[in-house]
């Protein structure tokens, strides 16, 4: 897992990414097409055409890390907007990398209240 420090902001480079890329290409692309400094401690995370691998690219203050996520089965649900980006939370990033619907993540036992 990744060790995501609180108050950390994700966001999900929406639409389709060339998975061939590595860091110096996704940090090119985190500048020209979201319009945003990739070194500034924010995760980026890109999903390919497939749908079934993501790339998450993170400084950290010492240095930027590539992780990379593949579904055995399934892909990984990504909004639908073709262009830009997506904010989301660390903990909808958990759901997804868990490959479950962050956008309704469904609780399946809710206590009774004492009564």
């Amino acid at each position: 897992m990744i060790p995501v420090p609180s108050g950390v902001r994700v966001w999900l480079a929406v639409g389709r990414t060339d998975m061939r890329r590595g860091m110096n290409g996704l940090s090119l692309q985190v500048q020209e097409t979201l319009g945003r400094d990739p070194f500034a401690g924010d995760l980026f995370v890109f999903r390919g055409r497939r749908g079934d691998m993501i790339k998450i690219l993170w400084h950290d203050g010492l240095g930027l890390s590539l992780y990379a996520k593949r579904l055995e089965r399934g892909r990984f649900v990504w909004p639908s907007a073709e262009a830009g980006s997506v904010a989301i939370t660390a903990a909808q990033l958990a759901y997804m990398l868990d490959g479950i619907d962050w956008r309704n993540p469904v609780h399946t036992f809710r206590p009774q209240r004492a009564g």
